[in-house]
């Protein structure tokens, strides 16, 4: 019966061994990568160059997850140009989290069955109880669910507007293209800064398989820590939770409780001094003055206090 219910939501995979290999290969070779930083940086500091580059590439593809797959392409939270489109497309590509369309279809299933049966990576179904059910269920919604398959979203269905428009469809396509971009980028600027071979590979290293490894991470912890620990400031029926000090690392998505109150919102801190820590906000803020997008969805007063939980009424 469980499979018979799910079967229309999971999308079938054709070779899940290669997809459990293609995913500990991104998954491990960026640690073993911070381990030979660590290496590096014991006899001698870390090189000024290193960290421009590291920060740069951080932020353009951070904003390209952010801005791009989750708030436009996930929840519509503005309107843009399909050249912009585009380029957003392409940032959130490079970070390395995978296809767009995947990505997209995934995020908009866990809002179909928030910590239900049917998320794909939520930290509170199915893990036991107590404080290894706990455990557990962090590692599986933390990364664990990368390597499953049981509950990952049918494309066709959580996605058909992404896989119906062409340009967004050619990026998906060309995954592995916008990922070498996004590793030579680095290599190219470190090389740019330095004026060395040996600063063109620690930019490589910092830009490219340090930033991957710290960015995974930082928008893993959404799917984990944001669904266990942190404040519950709307009434959602999840577990979604609001962890501030993590909101400056994600840019803004750890609002997760108001995100999850209001999915279309652009903006997901939504008080003054939730807005300071949601640099995405901030970004499509400074677009739309531009006039680059438009038709941002902001959520009203009046709406956020008729949502909000009963104890904070």
């Amino acid at each position: 019966m469980e499979s018979a219910v799910c079967a229309p939501h999971v999308e079938p995979c054709a070779n899940e061994t290669a997809d459990r290999i293609a995913t500990g290969l991104v998954t491990i070779l960026p640690v073993l990568a911070v381990a030979l930083v660590a290496w590096l940086a014991w006899p001698s500091f870390l090189q000024w160059h290193d960290v421009v580059v590291f920060g740069i590439f951080y932020v353009i593809t951070g904003l390209g997850i952010t801005v791009g797959f989750h708030r436009h392409f996930t929840h519509r939270a503005f309107s843009t140009s399909r050249p912009l489109r585009a380029v957003l497309a392409v940032m959130g590509t490079a970070a390395i989290e995978g296809p767009i369309v995947a990505w997209v279809a995934d995020h908009r299933k866990h809002h179909a069955f928030s910590d239900q049966l049917g998320d794909p990576h939520s930290p509170h179904v199915d893990h036991g109880r107590g404080l290894l059910g706990a455990l557990r269920g962090l590692a599986h919604a933390h990364v664990g669910w990368l390597f499953l398959h049981t509950q990952r979203a049918n494309k066709q269905r959580y996605a058909p507007d992404l896989i119906a428009d062409p340009v967004i469809s050619f990026i998906d396509r060309t995954t592995l293209l916008w990922i070498g971009l996004g590793l030579a980028l680095p290599f190219g600027l470190g090389y740019a800064l330095g004026g060395t071979i040996e600063a063109a590979l620690t930019g490589l290293l910092w830009g490219g398989a340090v930033r991957v490894m710290l960015l995974h991470h930082a928008t893993y912890s959404i799917n984990s820590l944001c669904h266990f620990f942190g404040k519950r400031r709307f009434k959602t029926g999840d577990e979604s939770r609001n962890l501030w000090w993590l909101s400056p690392l994600t840019f803004g998505e750890a609002w997760h409780n108001n995100h999850h109150a209001f999915p279309t919102s652009a903006e997901h801190g939504l008080r003054w001094n939730e807005r300071i820590f949601d640099p995405s906000a901030i970004v499509i803020g400074a677009l739309e003055r531009l006039g680059l997008v438009w038709d941002v969805v902001r959520i009203s007063p009046e709406r956020q206090a008729a949502k909000l939980a009963p104890a904070l009424r």
